[in-house]
């Protein structure tokens, strides 16, 4: 084997380590009590604790009201994530659909329009989308939670570069036998679009799992915590009560919380490649 070969390989199991540190320290971390934490900090070491730190982070109420687990948050944070993949992809695929394939007056304009929105800050938006989920009463719901943030730029792009590589001959058979727009996006193009659908669905996922922000505007109930927010409220209850925290459960729900959208990753993973660097027609 050459040397520079040997030389890359090092350098990538190193970087791949040094990336692993911090899931390894929350790991050993969350096998020790509180007070062992509280006193010595994070622990390279494995403890006695970790099956019991794991057991309150899935089923040990808390929070403020004492009535949240972190299966519920779980299960939040999962139609949270779906939600968004699967409204992402939609419209989408809808905005997407209707610039390539209708012959719209300001279509161009239209797309740019829309590809000028990944500029824009969460935060630009985040006031304005509040006061108007405020205002019509969806806050503590999971469709205030889902439905404003669904319009995606990026996936609108993706989308529209894939469907302009369709060719005009696919196109032409289509409308020579007789399938209309809807009949055509149905049975041709969504099928067509399989690998992207797969790959911007792992994007959006893992976007909407780790949303914080919203979540933390838009609800006020502990039941539709999510685990992103639910890992800090469960501390800051504790603290403001004068309790010593549970790092443990703590560092035990950040790991649960990393298991669906890595899961999620190497499943799909073939489709992701596929989908953002092939075009399968």
């Amino acid at each position: 084997m050459k040397l520079s070969t040997i030389a890359d390989h090092a350098i990538l199991i190193a970087g791949a380590l040094f990336m692993l540190v911090p899931v390894y320290l929350a790991l050993t971390t969350a096998s020790h009590d509180a007070v062992h934490i509280q006193r010595e900090g994070l622990s390279f070491g494995f403890g006695d604790d970790l099956v019991k730190n794991f057991d309150a982070a899935l089923f040990a109420e808390g929070g403020f009201t004492g009535a949240i687990t972190g299966t519920t948050m779980l299960m939040n944070s999962f139609i949270l994530g779906v939600g968004f993949a699967v409204g992402k992809i939609v419209l989408s695929m809808i905005a997407a659909y209707a610039i390539v394939y209708f012959r719209l007056r300001f279509a161009t304009f239209a797309f740019w329009a829309i590809f000028t929105t990944i500029l824009l800050p969460l935060e630009v938006r985040i006031v304005p989308s509040y006061e108007v989920i405020q205002g019509i009463g969806l806050t503590n719901t999971y469709t205030g939670l889902i439905v404003p943030l669904l319009a995606s730029a990026t996936g609108t792009f993706f989308f529209r570069q894939f469907f302009l590589s369709v060719p005009d001959e696919l196109v032409e058979a289509a409308r020579i036998d007789g399938a209309g727009p809807v009949k055509f996006f149905i049975d041709i193009l969504v099928p067509l679009s399989r690998t992207m659908i797969a790959a911007i669905f792992i994007i959006m996922f893992v976007y909407g799992w780790n949303q914080y922000l919203w979540p933390t505007l838009i609800t006020t109930e502990e039941g539709l915590f999510t685990l992103v927010r639910g890992i800090r409220q469960i501390i800051q209850a504790m603290a403001e009560g004068s309790q010593i925290p549970e790092y443990g459960r703590m560092m035990a729900l950040a790991i649960i919380a990393m298991l669906p959208p890595v899961a999620i990753v190497i499943l799909f993973q073939s489709w992701f490649v596929k989908g953002l660097v092939e075009s399968e027609k």
